[in-house]
């Protein structure tokens, strides 16, 4: 199902099982980034998902759980305790060469929209601070996040910053 397509854009499609593999794979290349999947773990997250999207053969993807979803990250779960509903982005990926082209925008302008028709209210996500990741604190400003609490992970090896975003319509 293609969802957003213009004549020069490659489409946002939704997550089908045989892009798994590229998913896994993309996904693995940025595992300090992100965290490491096993092919088992991606298809049950992918289950749990509320919104899984690439851009085509896999530019990018993104991958988003509602306050609903069996999901047990750290960082789900401090959203879990905060607030009674919303979307959080779980990751988002952009390959190497297809970066610079607007997808990383283009999926979150898509999820805002899609969140906003299924009645949510607040899009969530967290960017590390240890290490840190200027650039997609940047990003996630001009996109309208805001700063909404911090925490440290794993067992001290990881610091993260939170934010939100109202999509209210």
């Amino acid at each position: 199902m293609v969802e957003t397509m213009s004549k020069d854009r490659l489409p946002i499609e939704r997550v089908a099982p045989p892009d798994e593999v590229a998913i896994l794979t993309l996904n693995n290349q940025h595992a300090a980034e992100l965290s490491w999947l096993e092919p088992e773990r991606l298809s049950f997250l992918i289950g749990q998902a509320f919104y899984t999207r690439r851009i085509g053969a896999l530019g990018a993807f993104i991958m988003c759980f509602d306050q609903d979803a069996r999901y047990d990250s750290p960082n789900f779960l401090w959203f879990r305790k905060r607030y009674p509903r919303f979307v959080y982005v779980d990751r988002v990926v952009v390959a190497a060469e297809a970066r610079g082209r607007g997808h990383a925008r283009r999926l979150y302008e898509d999820l805002f929209e899609h969140a906003r028709r299924a009645g949510h209210t607040i899009v969530t996500c967290e960017v590390n601070a240890d290490p840190p990741n200027p650039a997609s604190d940047a990003f996630h400003a001009a996109l309208g996040f805001a700063e909404v609490g911090d925490a440290v992970i794993h067992g001290g090896k990881k610091s993260v910053r939170y934010y939100a975003k109202p999509v209210a319509g």
